[in-house]
């Protein structure tokens, strides 16, 4: 039996727009949610052009030209754009009947490198219940004909299996939203002996030992601890069917252990250091669940994973920023303050989900807005920027 992917009706209307730019053929990303039972696909975003096709308004015509580094760096950028709960789901090529024979082998191929690319830079762990097929979704552009197939990412041989592509009206309408700020004290030892004293590397190990103790701590949802196989809406009042954008919002505490328990013997480590990091501040973390009687387990899942993605993410934005404004050799290790980039939050038509971005302060609201458009082909309104936190150091 192959995977069910319920798909936004309004991403019909957008691949028939892109099939209808006579070019050989298009790629994009879908962008949506698993769950044990089906996927959703939320958004369809195609690859932007590279500068020198925009320039000359020309494209590969064949698919052995296809950017493999181009589109997984896209993914990359989109992945950090995407609150907790959503991922890159698969790839997509609209294509002509000439060039549809060899799109299975060039899906095929992207959808690997894709998901590669996206698992090294994560600092969370699978769950042993993730869903790990990514679909890959071919059209003609000619016949407008749709052929979804799903390969299992984690196995290198996987061949394509069928799955069945249905479109729906209003998908994420009232899809339900966890919220939380979490109040962050990271301090990061830099060791003597690291020769290069490789800030970014130091700062990605501190993270992850951070992330360890995010994935231990206990979640209250409106103040309660729930069963992870309750339903997340479990004696709560349903809202009303509608089709109107309405989330309904979860406010959640997060509590980390303080120590790891009697049972387990503690040794102290001394450690010669020649400085340290220190990431303080309030963090403001959100995650979206699909309506079909979500587990409670599925929803604090996505919000973990939003919390140490927020962090992660925000570090690798200030260090490429640091390394277009500084140079890579810089080595001023006298104290520094530096702001990460706040997060802003942007509805988007058709769907309670918002998507998320980050910017600096100063960076104004037409270079989110430029962002969105090249990254996700959405056109944001200034008014509809919403910045989540205050500035912290």
């Amino acid at each position: 039996m192959g995977r069910t992917y319920f798909v936004e009706e309004a991403i019909g209307q957008y691949l028939s727009d892109l099939s209808i730019k006579l070019k050989p053929y298009i790629t994009g990303l879908l962008i949506g949610q698993c769950s044990p039972q089906r996927d959703y696909v939320i958004w369809a975003v195609r690859t932007p052009p590279k500068e020198e096709q925009k320039e000359d308004n020309i494209s590969p015509s064949k698919l052995t030209s296809i950017d493999e580094e181009w589109i997984t760096t896209h993914a990359s950028q989109v992945s950090r754009m995407l609150p907790g709960g959503l991922l890159v789901l698969g790839v997509f090529i609209i294509a002509t009947p000439e060039l549809s024979k060899d799109s299975q082998n060039a899906l095929r191929k992207l959808i690997f490198s894709v998901e590669k690319s996206l698992t090294k830079r994560r600092l969370w762990k699978p769950a042993e219940e993730e869903v790990l097929d990514r679909a890959a979704l071919q059209i003609c552009s000619a016949t407008k004909k749709v052929v979804c197939r799903t390969y299992d990412v984690q196995d290198p041989k996987s061949s394509a299996k069928p799955a069945d592509w249905k479109y729906q009206s209003a998908l994420s309408a009232s899809w339900l939203a966890l919220d939380c700020t979490i109040n962050v004290n990271i301090h990061i030892p830099l060791l003597a002996t690291s020769p290069s004293h490789d800030l970014e590397k130091n700062t990605k190990n501190g993270l992850n030992r951070w992330s360890k103790q995010i994935e231990d701590s206990v979640f209250l949802i409106n103040g309660q601890v729930k069963d992870d196989d309750t339903e997340l809406l479990e004696g709560q009042k349903k809202l009303r069917g509608s089709t109107q954008s309405s989330t309904q919002f979860s406010d959640v505490k997060v509590l980390t252990q303080l120590s790891q328990g009697s049972s387990r013997r503690s040794t102290a480590t001394v450690q010669v250091c020649s400085g340290s990091i220190n990431l303080k501040g309030a963090v403001k973390c959100r995650a979206y669940v699909h309506n079909n009687k979500p587990k409670v387990k599925e929803a604090i899942q996505a919000l973990k994973r939003d919390i140490i993605n927020t962090l992660s993410d925000r570090c690798e934005i200030l260090f490429e920023d640091l390394i277009i404004n500084e140079g890579p050799h810089k080595k001023n290790f006298e104290r520094e303050y530096h702001v990460l980039p706040q997060r802003l939050f942007v509805p988007v038509a058709g769907s309670s989900v918002m998507l998320s971005d980050y910017k600096f302060a100063d960076e104004a609201a037409r270079e989110v807005q430029e962002r969105f458009v090249e990254m996700l082909d959405q056109s944001v309104q200034a008014e509809d920027i919403h910045i989540a936190e205050e500035v912290n150091t």
